[in-house]
């Protein structure tokens, strides 16, 4: 994967970007609050369609041209996947609407032709690291189902729409359980919302168990290698509906017993996700709302047998969230056979001398990298002159000679 050329038009405080990407490493240099960061955040954009900063896209768009009754935040990029070149454009329209009112429409051009972002989402790939990312582990379980459902949109064709006809279903569905909470009425009707609920919802915990499973291995083996073998890290997904019978008639099972869910079938988890929807049907019923499935799941890092979010260092919380990333990365090599564009925003400040060596050891030189760094002694002397650079300032970009 190589990002040939980037434009940007009215993307935060970058009015307009025209630039021109090399293969090799580039690094962005300035002071907080110029730009740099955006610059990462509008790639990134273009591979998952949403940012890593808002979850409200309105934001995005350039304050200045956000007050225009009509505004547009244009993001084009031309790049390389394998042998064939392509050409992607996002566009979010603010347009105005009622009295005084606007509404954002998002408009993706895949090589000249509109399609639905559920259907882009992964041809273009990128991996992006931010401090503020230690939500991921430290955040509630919202945060790391995002983290989650960010990184299978990109690498399981077919996630993103799935992962959209479930929450489909599942609001109907909590609609009609509130609906006969209040009101009563057959509980029959929740039959066709439980069928696509456990259709869609028995996917996604199929494709999650393989992920975790995946990227541990990868994220176990970087960490035991960054921390010198001083520790051992496991992923522990926890699914709000376990398709594995618990042992013994336990309810529960402690976070450090190992779990491996990798022989369970399709079938085997939509068989029991749907018995397990009726034997609940009249607690839900009561409480108006889904209790399981897949948008209450959640996923622990368990070192050394303790939870980092509860025990681990701030050290410990740095640690895990690089082995997170950089085994993203290679998950991501692994099943796409592509290289994803590895964007890291500040990385380099957040990180000891042996730690920042060890962080451009994993990259491989096949991918490309940008970096942004309010201080560009942070980085190596050699790999500083074999890389890019380019200095930002007040939302423009400038390629030093």
């Amino acid at each position: 994967m190589y990002l040939k050329h980037l434009s940007l038009t009215n993307f935060r405080s970058l009015t307009r970007l025209d630039a021109e990407l090399p293969r090799r490493a580039i690094v962005l240099v300035g002071s907080n609050a110029q730009g740099k960061t955006s610059v990462l955040e509008a790639i990134y954009f273009l591979a998952a369609f949403t940012s890593f900063q808002t979850h409200v896209d309105r934001q995005i768009v350039n304050f200045h041209e956000a007050k225009n009754p009509l505004a547009v935040t244009r993001l084009v990029a031309d790049y390389q996947r394998g042998k064939s070149k392509h050409h992607l454009e996002a566009r979010l329209i603010l347009e105005p609407t009622g009295v005084n009112g606007q509404r954002l429409r998002k408009e993706i051009l895949l090589d000249g032709v509109k399609r639905h972002a559920s259907d882009v989402i992964g041809h273009f790939n990128a991996v992006i690291f931010v401090p503020q990312m230690s939500q991921i582990i430290e955040g509630g379980p919202d945060e790391r189902r995002r983290y989650l459902n960010l990184a299978l949109a990109q690498t399981v064709p077919a996630y993103a729409r799935v992962l959209s006809e479930y929450n489909q279903a599942l609001t109907q569905r909590n609609a009609l359980l509130k609906a006969l909470s209040e009101r009563n009425g057959s509980s029959d009707q929740l039959q066709v919302w439980d069928e696509a609920l456990v259709k869609f919802g028995a996917q996604i915990i199929l494709w999650r168990i393989q992920a975790v499973q995946e990227i541990e291995r990868f994220a176990s083996r970087i960490h035991h290698e960054l921390t010198r073998g001083a520790e051992i890290l496991r992923l522990a997904y926890e699914p709000a509906y376990d398709p594995l019978p618990k042992p013994n008639g336990q309810l529960g099972l402690k976070l450090d017993t190992a779990i491996d869910r990798s022989s369970i079938e399709l079938s085997e988890i939509q068989d029991g996700f749907l018995a397990r929807l009726k034997q609940i049907r009249s607690e839900e019923i009561a409480r108006g709302v889904t209790t399981i499935g897949p948008h209450r799941d959640d996923l622990r890092f368990v070192i050394n047998k303790a939870d980092v979010s509860d025990y681990g260092s701030r050290g410990q919380l740095r640690t895990t969230l690089l082995a997170l990333k950089l085994a993203e990365v290679e998950w991501m090599k692994d099943r796409t056979g592509e290289w994803p564009v590895i964007l890291l925003d500040e990385v380099m400040a957040e990180l000891d001398t042996s730690r920042r060596a060890d962080l451009l050891k994993y990259v491989s030189p096949e991918a490309q990298v940008l970096f942004t760094t309010t201080d560009l002694t942070l980085f190596a002397p050699e790999f500083s002159q074999s890389a890019e650079i380019w200095d930002v300032k007040g939302g423009v970009v400038i390629p030093r000679k």
